[in-house]
């Protein structure tokens, strides 16, 4: 029988310490309950969304942008820190200006969003899409510039043209850097598609927040707090095993050096 991972009981220690702090620490340094809700009261709040506050269905509207906003940004990164990588005069040209967009605020962003698409899907999308996208593009640059040039050497001695260095050498020693960006990526999702949705929705886990906010529900707030953190832990989780998937190959001193 396989012994328990040392490291997953110690995490499930410090888990357990930290719900028993949060149902018996407000009570216990006099905290009110509108200040701080202890986690049964979290927990009943979140039993009532679910019956007749549609907590599934704004869970699944949220969930649904974030993957979205997700998988375009990471595939814009890909795209877009590949091109840089293999052109220096491409980079030196929209350097600038790639840098100049990941510098401006993307809250400030929001509100032109929804002026502009109005309180739909797409304003969420488009945030989420832009704050992927930074990380996972400099990674995929970065990882494409410093491509062992031994190896691309010893690949044209075969005559190999020039996308099969790229398919062969190039984008596979990329890939460990790739998902770290991922699963930076991943959170940051989850960062963009609330803040589209705290700026203006009407549907989501954003604006289940805000709507709590307004009616003084601090438990509700803490739900959607919750539901917003358990969505972000699926993700990075679904980045990470597909990473172990995809990069069984390699070492595991060279995948946590990523």
């Amino acid at each position: 029988m396989k012994s328990p991972n040392p490291s997953m009981l110690g995490s499930l220690a410090l888990l357990a310490l930290f719900l028993a702090m949060w149902q018996w620490g407000p009570a216990a340094l006099g905290m009110p309950e509108f200040v701080m809700p202890n986690l049964t009261r979290v927990a009943q709040e979140s039993l009532v969304m679910w019956r007749t506050g549609g907590l599934l269905e704004h869970t699944l509207i949220t969930a649904f942008e974030i993957v979205v906003g997700f998988g375009l940004g990471a595939l814009l990164g890909i795209m877009i820190g590949t091109a840089l990588g293999l052109s220096p005069s491409a980079e030196a040209m929209l350097s600038p200006y790639i840098l100049a967009l990941q510098i401006a605020p993307k809250v400030a962003f929001a509100p032109l969003f929804v002026m502009w698409l109005g309180y739909t899907i797409y304003p969420k999308i488009l945030i989420a899409i832009l704050i992927v996208f930074f990380p996972v593009m400099i990674n995929v640059l970065s990882a494409i510039r410093t491509v062992d040039p031994d190896m691309i050497n010893l690949v044209r001695t075969m005559n190999a043209s020039r996308f099969q260095i790229f398919r062969l050498v190039e984008f596979p020693s990329a890939m460990a850097a790739l998902f770290s960006g991922l699963r930076i990526a991943s959170t940051l999702a989850v960062i963009g598609v609330t803040v589209g949705e705290l700026v203006g929705g009407n549907q989501g886990l954003g604006f289940l927040l805000v709507d709590a906010e307004g009616q003084g529900n601090t438990a509700g707030v803490f739900v959607a707090i919750v539901m917003l953190t358990l969505i972000g832990v699926l993700a990075y989780g679904a980045v990470v095993w597909t990473e172990k998937r995809v990069l069984h190959y390699m070492p595991k001193a060279m995948l946590s050096t990523q």
